[in-house]
């Protein structure tokens, strides 16, 4: 708004006067003005005369000028009635013309900055644009329109973000200049309007030669300003402003230096003022506010003195405002304003050197401020923003809950005077959200953190993408996301606040001061994400972005020591996850420095305090010295002391004292201590809602605390509450960290099995209810494979089932066992589900969602894993599809014995069994392994290993030893045949034997036999022992799988045949595998023309197998074949000039998936580390979908291929018999006994093994 005083004021008013003569002139014969419609020039009856219409005009500009001194609406209301009067009665060929337009269109623009309407700024530019249309080029009052038209354009830019109205603006300014003599009075305003826009578009698209321009430009403004000149203070703030600008794209000291003196030239001449055009650009000090942290809306430059921290120079400008203060009557209508200005720089004050005098002044100042401003004036809203920013500052620094209501208050307030498309409703919308968060925070209230996030979801939806903004708006938006995670546990909130954290830190510049903040809450968001999924990249990300906002942070900023303290955590996590002692130390000292930096009274410093006792803690934990666990303690204490009830670190503080007591009470044994744990946790638990995903921790930490009460006193009691704390604790519908609720179920476990076995199972349940959360299938490959071997997924659950075995609970060993198991296949296998029994619309939804998800053509995963298991809910919801891609009830598996039995075998410390799962049988069977253990099976697999050593069977076509064996390692000098005989007695008499005892007694005695072996029994060749012929055995990595296999029924016959065939890789020192060519040709024999599809040598490459993969139902892979016991899902088959790995494979949509026949090296031969051991190539087909596959558990020999390749495929194709893949396992049996028939060596036989069905 221009009061009319100013320049532009006075320079209407001229042209009002000198255009067409002064405003008294009677007009001459004939120079009558016909009354006129709104932009119609047809004469009506009615004539008006020249001074008649200037009469008014002059009324008008009265009114407007009353409005600006009083900020009455009605003044403005009455200044554009007559305005738009005069307009409606000229002619467009009225000389005047241009000069009422203008008049009109200014009234009606500050009309629109007082009440928003949209409507006015459009009528306002329409109006300035007919001007400049209406105006020669010759007409002394075209610049001005021209500058009016720029302005207007400037103000609309400003609310949409249009960067035509920015360029248009530019571009209305340079013109002007251009059209400005050198010489003229007007010419430094009119260049400093063109600076202005300059900076725009620096601050809009970072070019920095727009930056420059705009410092050129504002130069030359301050070298044609005379010293006495009454504008020369705001022509130096602006080119200070334009210096700091620089400072903070470049780094450079003296272009901050020189701001420095531009403003003190400024409080000098008294002139510390903001211009009305530049105001807008000194918003930058609130652009990235986000509570909890101390904010400031000066709006002003002093941000330059802060940087530099002289203190003499802050007390100039203080002095300065101070001084227009008191030089400014109480009833005179600027007061207000000269006030807020003097609160804005004791604001500044506070901000450096926190000191709560400062606070109070500046709170008193704003107050004042609004008490004089009247309830319709257009500044109220902005004076109450900053009289609630400082009640905000105020709560923050003393943590008094009614400033913070005092706060929200106002901001609500200030909502309300905003109308729906005012301008600024976006930003003020921003800053009520924020009030209630920080509110939410206070007090827990999830209506205030919906409030929240409605508010910010709104400010980003009324701010274009491009608006500059619309980062800090998207940055408090993703903040409220991530509290709403933490709240509900909710992984669909945490991925939006991770994304929206991304795009902010992507679109702030390095040299941004804003930076450092944004980096921080992207690696909040990364930490949380780490600790929910357990990718340890999320937790290197975090670090990463906090070690960067530290070092972007100077010492005395007020956010370092909060920046230090999550660095620390996040060094902590490391610890827990890696054991180095040096990021303890790393975390110690940087909660140490944090701790240092906060002020005695500061709100924050007891939740400092606990993160330092927790970092004693673990150090007591790891080196087990008292000191560290008295000081933790000391520490927790002086936190819980220093927190009022009812503020939301207390339940932390609390909590963490809690944990010192127990620990040493644990350590020392004291009773007292005990109980003070005791106490404090159900005080926690007590005052942690039932909605709050650490409830469960709660209930736990009470948990543990009743199971050391009940082992010091044993009251029945405790034992009780001990389960039925663990039961609720895993019932909690959300929880923030699976990892540590697999730690307290194991506990869980630990405790029942000494106190109350009968549990166990229960316990273990809850345990494997949790692996999908840590496994989650948004997570790639490796970071699940890496959390199955890090939290001993395999050991638990052998001791499971093994635990299960002693109680007689033989239907909850089958169910846990399987849990565990297919931790890794049946994460994969969930990939691709039978899509036909679901309804049509899931089934298609289910079908995309999976195909995005494990072919990786998504770049959004996590997005893409949180719908997928929304949708799984929902279909979960429906009759018979309870367990739709879950475990199991032991009802359903026990229907994959229907074709025959299957033995289960498991290995533990506390000793080894054989479960069967029989169709005649409602329970499943033990078999008791007496002499069997994990000592005796592990030396059964050293022995084979030494065996395969010596019979070089590492690569297929890899020559075979006939040499003897030495003495050496318990060896005598025998023949491998004698060895490999050794080893298959072993395997019956105490294995396979009690096995086939027990099948005997239910009348079993042939047919097909499947093994699912786990532990240390994988690899070894059950299926060897002779007898071999009085079953056709199989192989299964988990009961699911087969299973699924059967389900998933048999294909159309007429589906091709695929055959590749890989003598030579191409690459350099690779064997050459002459059997390959013999074998295509064997196959090629037995199988019809148009149902093979064959790739030989250069042929076989990479992406031509995938698509064979894809295109036929039966595949046989002849090549080489590596197994990668490193990194399981790098194994692979080695073909022609690349390889195809398990990852790739795994990724694959293989809808036609029936039988694959992997005649290469080591395809069954699986990790060692998993849960089951069986992460392998023939394992990865299984699980990719194929219903039957042939594998080796070693290499077999090149000269074996073609005799079993065309004994197997005669068998399936014998008579003309449609292939069926349940009768491979058969055809591979008939070859094994041929290669036997032909005397070739154990090592050449046994390796040879059919999965699936």
């Amino acid at each position: 708004m221009c009061p009319p005083a100013d320049n532009v004021a006075k320079q209407l008013d001229n042209l009002s006067k000198n255009t067409v003569g002064p405003l008294g002139d009677e007009p001459k014969t004939g120079d009558t003005l016909q009354e006129i419609g709104p932009g119609d020039n047809t004469l009506t009856k009615k004539s008006i005369t020249d001074s008649e219409l200037k009469e008014k005009t002059q009324t008008g500009w009265t009114s407007y000028q009353r409005y600006w001194n009083a900020g009455d609406l009605n003044d403005l209301e009455a200044a554009v009635q007559k305005f738009q009067e005069v307009v409606e009665l000229t002619p467009k060929s009225n000389p005047h013309g241009p000069l009422w337009l203008t008049n009109l269109a200014v009234a009606l623009r500050n009309r629109y900055q007082r009440l928003g309407d949209p409507r006015d700024l459009e009528a306002a530019l329409q109006g300035h644009q007919e001007a400049v249309k209406l105006a020669p080029a010759d007409n002394l009052g075209r610049v001005v329109w021209l500058q009016e038209l720029a302005v207007s354009l400037r103000i609309r830019y400003q609310k949409s973000g249009d960067l035509k109205d920015l360029e248009s603006t530019l571009q209305g300014h340079q013109d002007i200049v251009d059209s400005t003599p050198a010489d003229h009075p007007d010419r430094a305003e009119r260049l400093q309007n063109l600076a202005i826009s300059l900076t725009d578009r620096f601050e809009r698209l970072g070019d920095i030669k727009d930056l420059e321009a705009a410092l050129h430009r504002n130069q030359a403004v301050v070298d044609l300003t005379p010293a006495d000149h009454p504008h020369r203070g705001s022509r130096l703030q602006n080119y200070a402003a334009s210096l700091t600008h620089r400072y903070h794209r470049l780094g450079e000291l003296k272009d901050l230096e020189a701001a420095l003196r531009g403003n003190q030239e400024t409080i000098g001449i008294g002139g510390w003022e903001v211009s009305r055009i530049w105001r807008p650009h000194c918003r930058d000090t609130k652009m990235q506010w986000t509570l909890p942290h101390p904010i400031t809306l000066t709006g002003q430059n002093g941000y330059t003195i802060l940087l530099l921290g002289e203190l003499k120079d802050l007390e100039a400008a203080l002095q300065g405002h101070q001084e227009a203060v008191d030089l400014t009557p109480e009833d005179h209508p600027n007061r207000a304003r000269q006030l807020q200005m003097l609160a804005a720089s004791f604001i500044d004050r506070y901000d450096r050197f926190r000191k709560l005098k400062d606070l109070e002044v500046a709170l008193q100042g704003h107050q004042e401020a609004v008490k004089l401003t009247p309830v319709d004036h257009p500044d109220r809203a902005s004076r109450l923003q900053h009289l609630a920013v400082s009640f905000t500052n105020r709560h923050w620094r003393l943590g008094d809950l009614q400033d913070l209501e005092a706060a929200v208050k106002r901001f609500q307030e200030v909502v309300e005077l905003t109308p729906p498309d005012h301008p600024d409703r976006a930003e003020r919308l921003h800053y009520l959200a924020a009030s209630f968060r920080a509110r939410y925070q206070r007090l827990g209230k999830m209506k205030d953190l919906e409030a929240a996030l409605r508010g910010h979801q709104e400010a980003v939806r009324l701010t274009p993408e491009d608006h500059p903004d619309w980062v800090g708006r998207m940055h408090n938006l993703a903040i409220s996301w991530t509290d709403q995670y933490q709240r509900l546990g909710e992984l669909k909130d945490l991925e939006a606040a991770v994304q929206g954290h991304q795009e902010v830190v992507r679109l702030t510049p390095a040299d941004n001061p804003a930076r450092a903040g944004s980096l921080y809450n992207l690696g909040i968001s990364l930490a949380h994400r780490y600790r929910r999924l357990g990718d340890f990249k999320d937790l290197e990300g975090a670090i990463r972005r906090f070690h960067e906002a530290v070092e972007l942070t100077p010492e005395d900023h007020p956010n370092k020591g909060r920046w230090l303290k999550t660095l620390a955590s996040s060094f902590t996590d490391r610890y827990e996850r890696l054991g180095d002692l040096r990021d303890l130390d790393a975390a110690l000292q940087g909660n140490h420095k944090a701790l240092a930096l906060l002020p005695e009274d500061h709100p924050n410093r007891a939740d400092q305090l606990k993160l330092l006792a927790l970092s004693f803690t673990y150090r007591f934990h790891r080196l087990g010295e008292l000191k560290d666990l008295e000081a933790a303690l000391q520490l927790s204490q002086e936190a819980v002391d220093s927190t009022p009830e009812n503020h939301p670190h207390r339940m932390g503080c609390l909590q963490h004292l809690a944990i010192s007591f127990l620990d040493r009470y644990r350590r020392l044994g004291d009773p007292k201590d005990l109980e003070a744990a005791m106490q404090g946790h159900q005080e926690v638990e007590g005052l942690t809602l039932a909605d709050d995903p650490s409830k469960a921790r709660q209930l736990q930490n009470l948990a543990v605390c009743l199971a050391n009460r009940y082992q010091k006193f044993q009251d029945p009691e405790d034992l009780k509450l001990v389960h039925s704390h663990y039961s609720k604790s895993f019932r909690t519908q959300a929880h923030d960290d699976p990892e540590s609720m697999w730690r307290a179920a194991l506990y869980w476990v630990s405790f029942s099995k000494r106190y109350q076995p009968v549990y166990c199972p229960t316990a273990y349940s809850a345990a494997f209810s949790i692996l999908p959360e840590i496994l989650w299938i948004g997570n790639i490959i490796p970071v699940r494979q890496d959390a199955i071997r890090r939290l001993n997924v395999g050991n638990t659950t052998a001791a499971a089932m093994r635990t299960c075995i002693t109680l007689n609970d033989l239907v909850s060993a089958v169910q846990l066992i399987e849990q565990g198991l297919a931790t890794t296949f049946q994460r994969l296998l969930q990939l691709k589900p039978d899509f036909d029994v679901l309804p049509l619309d899931q089934g298609d939804q289910l079908r995309k969602l999976s195909h995005e998800l494990y072919s990786g053509t998504n770049n959004n995963l996590s997005r893409i894993a949180y719908q997928r298991g929304e949708l799984l809910r929902e279909i979960r919801k429906q009759p018979d599809l309870e367990h739709f891609l879950l475990p199991q009830p032991y009802q359903v598996l026990r229907c994959v014995s229907q074709e025959g039995p299957v033995v289960i075998l498991n290995s533990d410390e506390d000793g080894c069994d054989g479960v069967i799962i029989l169709d005649t049988a409602p329970d499943p069977v033990h078999v008791a392994l007496p002499n069997v253990s994990m000592d005796s099976l592990k030396f059964q697999k050293n022995a084979l290993k030494e065996l395969l050593n010596h019979c070089n069977v590492r690569t297929r076509g890899e020559s075979v030893s006939t040499r003897l064996f030495g003495h050496r390692e318990g060896f005598r000098s025998r023949t491998i045949e004698e060895h490999f005989t050794d080893l298959l007695s072993w395997l019956w008499n105490n294995v396979v034997e009690h096995v086939y005892h027990i099948l005997a007694s239910y009348g079993i005695h042939n047919g097909r036999l499947w093994w699912l072996p786990s532990g240390s029994f994988t690899g070894l060749p059950l299926h060897a022992c002779p007898p071999t012929d009085q079953f056709i055995h199989s192989y299964t990595a988990t009961l699911g799988l087969l299973l699924e296999a059967r389900a998933k029924g048999s294909l159309n016959n007429q589906c091709k045949v695929g055959v590749v065939g890989v003598t030579h890789t191409g690459l350099h020192g690779a064997n050459y595998l002459k059997g390959v060519k013999q074998e295509v040709e064997k196959i090629c024999s037995i199988i019809k023309d148009n149902h093979l599809q064959c790739l030989e040598g250069e042929q076989a490459t990479p992406a031509a197998v995938q698509n064979q993969l894809q295109n036929c139902s039966w595949v046989h892979l002849a090549c080489h074949g590596t197994q990668d016991l490193i990194e399981p899902i790098k194994s692979r088959l080695l073909l022609y000039d690349g390889v195809l790995e398990i990852e790739t494979i795994l990724q694959m949509p293989l809808s036609n998936a029936e039988f694959v026949f992997l005649a290469a090296c080591q395809t069954a031969m699986g990790d060692t580390t998993l849960a089951n051991e069986s992460f392998h190539l023939g394992g990865a087909f299984i699980a990719e979908g194929f219903r039957g596959a042939v594998g080796t558990l070693w290499s077999m020999n090149d000269q074996d291929g073609p005799i079993v390749a065309e004994t197997i495929y005669s068998h399936l194709f014998r008579d003309g018999r449609q292939r069926q893949t349940s009768d491979t396992a058969e055809a591979l049996q008939v070859a094994v006994n041929k290669l036997k028939a032909d005397k070739v060596p154990y090592q050449r036989w046994i390796p040879f093994i059919h999965m699936g069905i």
